[in-house]
């Protein structure tokens, strides 16, 4: 039987998420096709464990299932910081303004137990089941796996693959609650469900042990047929990026120097490996039509041709384009961009905010938000009122119009027209890239009191031949706030701001910054526009958000399970 894992992870296999719990065979069957059959083979009526977990089909099939099923992101941690708002959604709101309790989370983002809808015909209605889900499947592989009768180096490589994902479904947990209970066996109908949380230190222990033993069971890399599975190089990131979060000021108060050489070292073999670089365009390297490139480490695949799984442009596109445009930058993240003198605009005395304020930017702004006056398809976006097409006065669903002025343009496949159904792209989630394992190398650099060794690895990211932005030469607390800055800009809608500020406890001083948005108004006589900047929403993070609560309903039901403090 001839394995295609790309073709199965994106398309028919991924259909059958019941396979997690009941692997049935007869559903199976009609997702690969083998020279035997094992319906040909086995009544219908008796599936052993045998059957099913000697077959590597089969036990591939589950295993792009767990693929599929694993939490992806999008439009969610980003709206969540300083990035993004998503439009007139309670839910973000309470939390943006510090209302956050065990009880009002969001559905769709509850990565403890899981959302309570699975479907929906917005951007909130593709969602992933929790952390939780996953592992409890991983487990029931790890609990067959041993005794099947796989051939070993195959079977040693799905190890692999599977202990990754395991390990790093625990690192996100344990970044978004602290330390969580850990379950490594499934659970039986006569076992204690009564289960205390682990410490923040035996989680860590746990997730580097693991991504250590993946990595050493894993390659380097696949044949055009198995675009998609985890690496050597994947594990390594994934352990690098653990060992930094370790060491960071939220986890590592006393600044214990060791856990930043522990992170160098790590990140730097990344590195060393020599097999990943930067892509020369920026705003390609995020495009399905640039898929395979050597900057993307780990990559969620998706094939919107087949199945609806996330329909980026629908989601991020204007009205106008006929999209649905959820999430909207902030004018706080557009003030984030440098123009291209290297000097952020409030630091620029040349920036008029009235006029020519988008000109002269960071290249990466152009490839990330879409503004008015921005041409897109063949025409400018138009935001402004009355009467702009993309406004909350055009002709087209204005309902869906930005509430800040802005729209997304990272990550959406600018060939899609009329975003519905199937005709979305199929641009992957970036989990690690290698932009970000740079940066990650800079900071422990910069720990490290290697600033000049800082400075190359930030410039190496502004060298990009499609950036090119002037170097950095500050040093001191300068050089770590252009350190931010960039991290902030090149990760923009990566899920690594949402953690960022966190780990570096100045969360409570950037996510209580008000929100800011502008307007723009164009006259219809003269065709002059004027702006108006100002606050949309008052914002507010208290202590208690550098972890979110355990939902209620979970610690309802487990009298053993220790709630968050402040909560």
């Amino acid at each position: 039987m001839i394995m295609n894992f790309k073709y199965n992870y994106k398309n028919k296999s991924l259909r059958f998420g019941f396979l997690l719990k009941m692997i049935p065979v007869l559903a199976l069957s009609l997702v690969f096709s083998c020279q035997e059959d094992v319906l040909d083979r086995t009544p219908l009526t008796s599936y052993s464990d045998a059957v099913v977990w000697d077959d590597p089909a089969l036990v591939e099939a589950f295993m792009a299932n767990i693929y599929k099923r694993f939490p992806s992101g999008w439009n969610i941690l980003a709206n969540l910081s300083d990035e993004n708002t998503r439009r007139n959604n309670v839910a973000y709101d309470n939390i943006n303004q510090g209302n956050l309790t065990p009880s009002n989370f969001l559905n769709h983002a509850n990565w403890w137990s899981g959302p309570t809808r699975t479907s929906g015909v917005d951007g909130s209605g593709f969602q992933t089941p929790s952390y939780y889900h996953v592992i409890a499947s991983i487990n029931l592989f790890f609990s067959n796996i041993e005794d099947s009768a796989i051939e070993q180096d195959l079977k040693n490589r799905m190890i692999g693959e599977m202990k990754f994902l395991r390990a790093y479904g625990y690192f996100r947990l344990v970044q978004f609650y602290g330390g969580v209970p850990l379950v490594t066996t499934p659970f039986s109908l006569d076992d204690d469900f009564f289960i205390a949380r682990n410490t923040y230190r035996e989680c860590m222990d746990f997730v580097l042990a693991e991504l250590e033993e993946a990595a050493n069971l894993l390659p380097l890399s696949y044949n055009s047929s198995n675009i998609g599975r985890i690496t050597k190089g994947a594990a390594m990131a994934a352990k690098a990026r653990a060992l930094i979060y370790d060491a960071s000021p939220l986890n590592n108060p006393s600044n214990e120097l060791s856990k930043w050489e522990l992170a160098a070292e790590a990140t730097k073999a990344v590195i060393d490996l020599g097999i990943y670089g930067l892509h020369d365009d920026y705003g390609d390297s995020y495009k399905e039509y640039d898929l395979y490139h050597s900057e993307i480490i780990w990559a969620r695949l998706y094939n919107n041709d087949e199945y609806e799984e996330f329909p980026t442009e629908r989601s991020h596109m204007p009205p106008g384009y006929y999209g649905y445009a959820h999430t909207h930058p902030l004018q706080n993240m557009v003030d984030s961009y440098e123009r291209t003198t290297g000097l952020l605009p409030k630091d620029d005395p040349e920036y008029d905010p009235y006029n020519g304020q988008w000109e002269n930017r960071d290249p990466r702004f152009y490839a990330s938000i879409l503004y008015d006056g921005a041409m897109y398809q063949g025409r400018e976006v138009e935001c402004f009122i009355p009467g702009g097409l993309d406004s909350y006065q055009g002709p087209i669903e204005a309902w869906n119009a930005t509430t800040t002025g802005y729209y997304v343009r990272k990550f959406a496949n600018e060939n899609i027209v009329v975003p519905r159904g199937l005709n979305n792209g199929s641009t992957p989630w970036p989990y690690i890239r290698y932009n970000a394992v740079l940066l990650d190398y800079a900071e422990c650099m910069f720990m490290l009191g290697n600033e000049a060794e800082a400075r190359e690895y930030i410039n190496r990211i502004r060298s990009r031949p499609s950036v090119n932005m002037p170097p950095v030469t500050e040093s001191g607390e300068a050089l770590w706030e252009r350190y931010m800055n960039e991290r902030k800009v090149e990760l923009y809608m990566e899920e690594h701001r949402y953690f960022d500020v966190r780990r570096w406890k100045i969360a409570e001083e950037v996510l209580s910054v008000n929100a800011w948005k502008v307007d723009i108004f164009k006259d219809e006589v003269t065709g002059e526009k004027s702006y108006v900047y100002s606050e949309f929403q008052e914002r507010n993070f208290p202590e208690k958000m550098y972890y979110l609560p355990i939902p209620q309903d979970e610690i309802d039901r487990n009298p053993n399970l220790e709630q968050n403090p402040g909560y």
